[in-house]
Order: structure tokens, then sequence, then C-alpha cells
């Protein structure tokens, strides 16, 4: 639970500065600090990638996860969603001042709280109590909250409590899960995620390349299964007489 605690704090301060600052961050300085972020983005996805023991499970997490992810649309609902409930609320405010409150709200929320990157790392977070992932979206959500409280004003605040109740929810789970997860599992689950990591720096981050992140998320759920799965193919393999 501490990096969703420290991704609250981040939004709360990035948010206060923006309210205090409005538009005055020029959009370079904006862009050389996401850049940065973008950049070791990448170089932490490269190190979770790493970790694993076997690099045909990592392939086959991601390939089959894509695949799942693309059968499902998973991307495309993410997007559907958050442009449902942004124009649902935005119309439901009675002044200017409530819908743009809640438009700040809606979108901000959204922004903070659907991606690889949260979902990553509130499970590791509550795996194993490793917030690194969770840290790194935090400074990368304070910059967010900057530039959107300038623009939406305070409602960009309240998104913690969403922050709080989703990441923290997630994390509870996890931690939870840890009593079925062996650790081969968890590194290999890390290791699927770690493309996932560097597949944000590539995309949204630095925008070298359009990647459809989301739909790659079924492969956190993937690589544990392939992990589980193994000892059941070597048998087999020796039954019909053949090497696994």
């Amino acid at each position: 639970m501490f990096g969703t605690i420290l991704n609250a704090i981040a939004v709360f301060v990035g948010g206060l500065a923006g309210l205090g600052l409005g538009n005055r961050l020029p959009e370079r300085v904006r862009g050389t600090i996401l850049n940065g972020l973008g950049l070791f983005v990448i170089a932490a996805g490269l190190q979770m990638t790493l970790e694993s023991t076997n690099n045909l499970i990592t392939l086959g997490a991601i390939m089959l996860g894509g695949l799942l992810g693309e059968w499902g649309q998973i991307e495309d609902r993410l997007h559907a969603l958050g442009a449902w409930l942004e124009a649902r609320f935005a119309r439901s405010g009675s002044t200017d001042g409530a819908a743009r409150f809640i438009r700040g709200f809606v979108t901000a929320s959204l922004l903070f709280c659907v991606g690889p990157m949260t979902i990553l790392g509130s499970i590791q977070d509550g795996l194993t109590g490793d917030f690194q992932l969770l840290a790194i979206k935090s400074v990368l959500d304070g910059f967010a909250a900057l530039a959107f409280a300038a623009a939406s004003g305070v409602g960009v605040l309240f998104s913690i409590v969403v922050i709080l109740g989703y990441q923290g929810g997630l994390s509870l789970l996890a931690a939870q899960a840890n009593q079925l997860l062996t650790p081969e599992m968890i590194t290999e689950l890390t290791a699927a995620g770690g493309v996932l990591v560097m597949a944000t720096g590539i995309g949204p981050l630095l925008e070298l390349r359009k990647i459809r992140v989301g739909n790659y998320l079924p492969a956190l759920i993937v690589a544990p299964l392939i992990v589980a799965a193994l000892p059941w193919l070597a048998a087999l393999g020796r039954l019909l007489g053949l090497e696994v």
C-alpha cells in the first residue's frame, strides 16, 4: 500500500503546483521532463524483463496475452469507457464550474488509474512490497496532475480518492493472491510486465511508435499460468517419450 500512498501524495503536490502555476510552465520544459521519464521507464522495464529465467515464457505470455487482448479489444474498451464517463459527467454539470470540476476529476481519475503501470505496479506492491513501479508512476502522475490542474482546476485533486481505492484494492487483492503464486510465477509475471512497461515508455511517453499497450494486459495472467503448466507438459512429454 505504500506505493499507492506515495502516488496519492505526488498527485496532491502536483495538483497544488498546477493550481498555483496555471499555464506558466513552458511546453518545452514539460516535454524535456516527459522524455527523461520515458527513457527511464524503458530502462526500468528492461531491468524487470531480464529477471526472467526463461525468455520463452516471457515471449509466450506476451504473444498469447496480446492475442487475447486483441480478441477482447481491451484497449478500445478502456478508451470507450473513458470517453463515455467523461461525456456523461460533463453533461451532468448544472453550471460551467461544476462541469469543469467533474471533467477534471473524471479525466484525471482515468489517466491515473487505467494502464499497465497502474495494474502491474499495484500487483508488485501487494505481492512483494516492491513499490518501484508505483514510485515511477508517482513522478509521472505528479507532472500530469500539474498540467491537468492548471487546465481543469481543483477537481483533479479529488482523483486521489479513486487512486487510493482502486490501486489500494488491487494491492490488497494481490497480497491475498500471494498465497497462490510461487516465486517462479511472480518472477515471470514481473518479466512480462517489464515488456509492457517498456512499451509504455516507447509509445505514450516518447511517442516513438503507437502501441496498443492495454491489449497486452492478459500477459500478466498468462505468464504465471505457463509456469504452472510446465511441469504437466514435462510429465506428458516423458509419457510420450519426448525430451522436454
